[in-house]
């Protein structure tokens, strides 16, 4: 579940709304764990020292109005009061300032963390947001606040290869691999798992959405909020409702934007392959969009023609990669990337417009890795891959993803087979796994809490926001039809902007079925 963009492309609305939670019957997490109560501790702790705001590094260029800090969190829970690691923390105050009238002064109403989801992005730049017009009247309001979860950037950063050796480019990308091409990658992952083991030792199974959510509430503490008003998008969705679940009298508002599937079967290797098949459908969207406007990129009239345009620029980069680096591997992931956001098409298709043309230049400013964004990279997928591998079991037999990925290959060829080479390392994983948690809360536990969904998102598929939405009741779903992006809160779409706002300002949650 990769970090979404902070806003989407317009689409029309229906509004979705449960009293109650049925879904599952799976034990919930007693209350009464070592990890519970060393996170009250931690949390009593932090309200005590709270957060230090100051300048930010220089390094991070930040505008004037940006403050930074530091939270110290447990690496373990169960043991409060041992290693400690610190999370970096970005804010910006409340303006104070109403957009449409200067005379009126806008009360705070507190802090509003957001969380941009991954696992392995960061939210530091959160607060930038502030500036922007869908934005004003709530950072008028709140404390805009940012944050970098344990392992990623410099919150006790996580590596797992030397980011030198992260970057493998040109790389093939089989549709329907060789055998001997799922060896070699087999062998891949085998030795990525155990290089995530020599490099980050015995703190490697601490990093879990369960911890996440932990130090959201050791965070909310910090920052000296009794109840805590959160906006977690893509996977942040997942470990919002975690806290959600474990902590349900802390919260005070909650925005799920474009939710994960919390249904503990689903966690990870159910949901990875779940995504695959959706993104088959976001492909196809996307090809028919550029068979549209075949006037302006001549790929072809049908979608079927543009993905012959596809595959001829495939093949001849498997023969000569463009610019040295941009193989069939960077061509698949640049256009993978349209499949979270709409407003990448227009660029994707124009690249691959000239380099069939023959003018890379415009598909290798998209799709070539570049070093300085090596550590980030190698940094995020470290997160990404130790948070899904510690969270839940994963099958440990080949065969097993040999099997499901050969059959969803054959209908749904886009995605699937780097998809499952992404996540093999997690079938050898060194480190503990947990038993995910039983997502759920009952009437009255929680706050009423708005989900926000693309009908066709392909990164969060909509029936996961269906059961986020079962699972906690009182909640209420906004879901923009006939749209993909991935993120769609506080974004060009001014109806699910006025839902957010009313939601956010005044706690107006939409009490019927509605379109």
């Amino acid at each position: 579940m990769r970090a979404p963009a902070l806003y989407s492309a317009a689409g029309s609305l229906i509004l979705t709304t449960l009293a109650a939670a049925p879904a599952g019957s799976a034990p919930r997490v007693p209350d009464a764990t070592a990890e519970l109560r060393g996170t009250a501790v931690a949390a009593a702790r932090a309200r005590e020292e709270g957060i230090d705001f100051g300048t930010c590094a220089a390094a991070l260029d930040y505008p004037s109005s940006f403050q930074c800090g530091t939270l110290s969190v447990p690496l373990d829970y169960a043991h409060p009061d041992g290693k400690q690691i610190r999370l970096t923390v970005s804010r910006v105050r409340a303006t104070h300032k109403d957009p449409h009238n200067s005379k009126r002064k806008v009360p705070r109403q507190g802090a509003l963390v957001y969380n941009p989801g991954g696992p392995g992005a960061s939210g530091m730049d959160f607060p930038m947001v502030g500036v922007l017009p869908e934005w004003k009247r709530l950072a008028a309001a709140y404390d805009l606040v940012g944050y970098a979860p344990r392992g990623v950037d410099r919150s006790a950063p996580l590596s797992c290869v030397d980011p030198k050796r992260f970057f493998k480019a040109p790389a093939p990308s089989p549709t329907h691999p060789s055998a001997a091409y799922k060896k070699a990658r087999v062998a891949e992952a085998k030795a990525y798992a155990r290089s995530c083991l020599k490099r980050s030792g015995n703190k490697l199974r601490y990093f879990t959405s369960l911890n996440n959510a932990r130090d959201l509430d050791v965070l909310r503490a910090g920052l000296g909020e009794n109840r805590l008003t959160f906006m977690g998008a893509s996977y942040g969705t997942y470990f919002g409702a975690l806290y959600a679940t474990l902590f349900p009298s802390h919260v005070r508002r909650m925005v799920l934007d474009s939710a994960v599937n919390p249904d503990p079967a689903q966690i990870w290797y159910r949901a990875n392959l779940e995504q695959s098949a959706a993104f088959e459908s976001r492909w196809a969207d996307f090809r028919a969009w550029i068979a549209r406007h075949d006037g302006a990129y001549g790929l072809g009239k049908t979608a079927a023609k543009v993905q012959a345009s596809y595959d001829r620029a495939s093949k001849r980069l498997a023969k000569k990669a463009a610019g040295g680096k941009v193989g069939p591997a960077q061509l698949q992931s640049a256009f993978l990337s349209a499949g979270y956001y709409d407003d990448y098409w227009p660029s994707r298709a124009e690249a691959l417009s000239k380099f069939l043309k023959g003018d890379a230049r415009p598909l290798v400013r998209l799709a070539a890795p570049t070093p300085a964004s090596a550590a980030a990279a190698e940094n995020g997928n470290a997160v990404y891959t130790a948070v899904e591998c510690n969270d839940a079991a994963w099958p440990t037999d080949f065969r097993t993803w040999d099997r499901d990925n050969t059959r969803l290959a054959r209908v749904a060829p886009f995605e699937t087979w780097d998809n499952a080479f992404m996540n093999l390392p997690c079938a050898y994983w060194p480190a503990p796994r947990q038993k995910a948690l039983d997502v759920r809360t009952g009437p009255g536990e929680l706050a009423p809490t708005l989900i926000l969904q693309a009908e066709r998102d392909a990164a969060t598929p909509y029936a996961g926001a269906l059961e986020m939405n079962r699972r906690l009741a009182d909640s209420v779903l906004v879901t923009e039809r006939d749209a993909g992006t991935h993120g769609i809160g506080g974004g060009p779409n001014k109806c699910v902007n006025g839902y957010l706002e009313a939601y956010l300002l005044d706690g107006r949650l939409p009490e019927r079925r509605a379109s």
